[in-house]
């Protein structure tokens, strides 16, 4: 099959479908990044940070997919800023001793909780459960923070947003409501 059908499968799939892929992908690169660092103890640093990083471009761009219903330029430019710090990541740019992608993340997760809050086709409240991740990630703006609330910080990052996301794999979006704020929107569903 070529890559221009394969492309416009992923574009006609079902809201639903795109979040239980976003969940998945989110689990699979985090529990593998993890499970590399912490049994082989670093040793394959490099190929756990590139699984991790693509699985989070594919995330990030299934987010922009599904909440451009709720807010098509608000969900480009959460995306967008994701993107911007899984570059930073890549390059492994920390001046000063904050970890700028980190923080990109933080800012991700709270536009992303914004865009969550008022959608109508998930809970209310996974909406808070991202901002709260997101706050998690940017006191990774200031180093003595960091260490002072560490591991808290982190723990609240990863729990709040591995919450939503096992909420994306388990239960999807209700796609009859993202297709009625799709159209209430002037999104354009299939595209």
């Amino acid at each position: 099959m070529s890559s221009d059908g394969t492309m416009k499968r992923i574009r006609e799939a079902s809201p639903g479908f795109k979040a239980r892929i976003a969940g998945g992908f989110y689990m699979f690169s985090v529990l593998t990044a993890v499970f590399l660092e912490l049994f082989l103890g670093g040793k394959l640093g490099n190929a756990a940070n590139a699984i991790q990083m693509s699985g989070m471009v594919a995330v990030t761009l299934l987010c922009y997919s599904i909440f451009r219903a709720v807010n098509k330029s608000l969900s480009l430019l959460a995306a967008s800023i994701n993107l911007v710090g899984l570059v930073f990541e890549a390059v492994r740019l920390n001046p000063h001793g904050i970890n700028i992608a980190i923080v990109f993340h933080g800012v991700f997760c709270i536009l992303i909780g914004y865009l969550i809050f008022r959608a109508a086709f998930m809970p209310r409240f996974l909406g808070a459960v991202m901002t709260l991740a997101g706050l998690g990630w940017l006191t990774y703006l200031s180093p003595p923070l960091v260490v002072h609330l560490s591991p808290y910080n982190m723990a609240c990052g990863l729990l709040s947003e591995a919450s939503v996301f096992l909420w994306l794999l388990a239960m999807g979006v209700n796609a009859e409501r993202w297709e009625q704020q799709a159209g209430a929107a002037g999104a354009s569903i299939r595209t």
